[in-house]
């Protein structure tokens, strides 16, 4: 009975965790085009987005776009809102929300285009400043919800579509963002005209664009994508060596692995503003110091990563962000493992283990799916890294390496520029696996911490017999653990398979001649866990 509440309860959180975003279900937003000037003797852009919108459900009179107001000199002003054929449409801007009014209702079907014209100076979101070099440049950098201040936007997840930049910006320098270059045009005036379309769609946070003087690099093709190398004009050839080879590997391992690489190139972008990288989809920026010219193997897989996961598959609220950065960091370590051996592997996961010890005991009652996720800053945090990356790997060990990367495949393939949760990927492991998984799922995602085992091991020659006694001692209720046990070594060794479901049991073992001291629990490092295991 205790067992049954405890399903039925965990059941219940699943399905009523989810973040606070209110969603428009009435409307679905097709495409964006973004026109933005931006010049050098201020910090204010002038811009002009037509959304296209499609309505999906009858007596629908409105959009709310999220573009941050006014305040303290910064923020958006929106000038006029027009929609078909430039007809005035009534609108408000209230705090930091944009909404638009059209009457009378669309028909179901419907597609309308609707244009803002707006100006201001970015509080954040796109970052106006000076590189390492002292050269001025700008950086869209909207992760998680920062694409409002300076793009009228549906600022979540859940809505994804296709973007065009048609940047206005002084001739001397480049822009890099989204999807493949469709034109540059000088217009005179020491100004320049670049226009990108990105042809996939993709969430708000994902849009991106890079301003600077850069030097570019196009460096051939991976399995057909082209491959791009964007950094300061100083640092051509630190580029060279810090982006071009590890982001040629990654590629190739996660395109044979998951499935083809989902956008029209893939570039890497010096940027200023930020630590480490941000994913954005087919544009991935790394902050300046991670230019060094030695390779940033680790930090390019991750990213690269995230163009399968994150940006292709997105979560469909905050509170599975799992998804994209569990799924970054362990796909990472997969990279790691077939380049450089299990040894690394087994190194990196054991370096993730120590980082969720110490994240956990900052938070004790953090899982790694948030619940009903309110406070932007706290979307992020080592569990959903680490422990998240940790989850898979025992994933994997639960279902076996063959079945789990058949049912990664399939999870691309399905949900492929679209949106999944936590209960859809699920949903496709256990159709590889063959079995219910949703106490896996349940117990390692939604409860905080993880288990400690201590115990023991005797051989009885009489009966030949192993006698192994295993006891949980945390004090939050007891985990279900598939465990592996290593009797012998060498040519001799074998392994046997063995499940704790109680605080304290004991199985055994025919073994025909005492094992020596060779008795090792969990010896393929599949289990997250402490344990204490020695003879007696």
């Amino acid at each position: 009975m205790l067992k049954m509440r405890q399903a039925a309860l965990f059941l219940f959180a699943a399905l009523a965790w989810g973040d606070t975003y209110p969603r428009q279900s009435a409307i679905d937003v097709e495409h964006y085009v973004f026109r933005l000037a931006l010049t050098d003797e201020s910090d204010e852009i002038a811009g002009e987005a037509t959304v296209t919108v499609r309505f999906q459900q009858a007596g629908a009179t409105g959009l709310t776009l999220d573009l941050v107001s006014p305040a303290q000199g910064k923020g958006m002003t929106v000038s006029t809102v027009t929609g078909q054929g430039g007809s005035a449409l009534t609108y408000s801007h209230e705090p930091d929300k944009l909404v638009i009014s059209m009457t009378p209702a669309p028909a179901v079907g419907d597609r309308r285009d609707v244009t803002i014209k707006y100006h201001g100076i970015p509080a954040s979101g796109l970052r106006i400043d000076k590189n390492k070099h002292g050269e001025r440049t700008f950086f869209g950098l909207n992760w998680p919800n920062l694409a409002r201040q300076w793009l009228p936007m549906i600022d979540h997840p859940y809505e994804k579509a296709t973007s065009e930049f048609l940047v206005t910006a002084p001739s001397h320098y480049q822009v890099v963002a989204n999807g493949l270059l469709f034109e540059e045009r000088d217009l005179g005036g020491g100004k320049r005209l670049t226009h990108w379309k990105q042809s996939v769609p993709i969430s708000s946070w994902l849009n991106a664009i890079g301003v600077a003087q850069f030097s570019v690099r196009h460096v051939g093709h991976v399995r057909g994508t082209p491959l791009e190398t964007w950094v300061y004009q100083q640092d051509a050839a630190a580029g060279v060596g810090t982006f071009e080879e590890p982001a040629r590997k990654a590629m190739e391992f996660f395109i044979d692995r998951i499935g083809p690489y989902p956008y029209e190139k893939l570039a890497n972008v010096e940027a200023a503003g930020l630590k480490g990288g941000t994913e954005h989809a087919s544009a991935i920026f790394y902050g300046e110091a991670s230019v060094s010219g030695k390779p940033a193997t680790t930090l390019v897989a991750h990213e690269i990563a995230h163009q399968w996961f994150g940006d292709s598959i997105t979560e469909k609220d905050w509170d599975d962000v799992w998804l994209s950065e569990g799924f970054a960091t362990y796909f990472t370590l997969l990279a790691t493992e077939h380049y450089e051996g299990r040894d690394a592997f087994v190194a990196g996961l054991l370096r993730a283990k120590q980082t969720i010890s110490e994240a956990q005991k900052q938070a004790p009652e953090q899982p790694i799916i948030h619940r009903n996720l309110a406070d932007m800053s706290k979307v992020l945090n080592r569990l959903v890294y680490q422990k998240g990356a940790w989850v898979l790997h025992m994933l994997r060990g639960e279902m076996g390496t063959e079945r789990f990367w058949a049912g990664i495949r399939d999870y691309y393939a399905r949900y492929r520029d679209r949106n999944a949760s936590t209960h859809d990927f699920r949903a496709v492991m256990e159709q590889y696996h063959g079995r219910n998984l949703q106490w896996f799922f349940d117990q390692w995602l939604r409860r905080p911490g993880w288990p400690n085992v201590e115990g023991g091991w005797r051989y009885d020659g009489a009966s030949k017999k192993l006698v192994v006694e295993l006891e949980q001692k945390q004090t939050a209720e007891v985990y279900r653990l598939p465990l592996e046990l290593a009797i012998g070594s060498g040519e001799a060794r074998r392994i046997e398979r063995l499940e704790m479901t109680e605080k304290r049991q004991r199985f055994e073992f025919t073994v025909e001649k005492a094992p020596g001291p060779s008795v090792m629990l969990d010896p393929n490092v599949w289990v997250l866990m402490d344990a204490r295991f020695e003879a007696r």
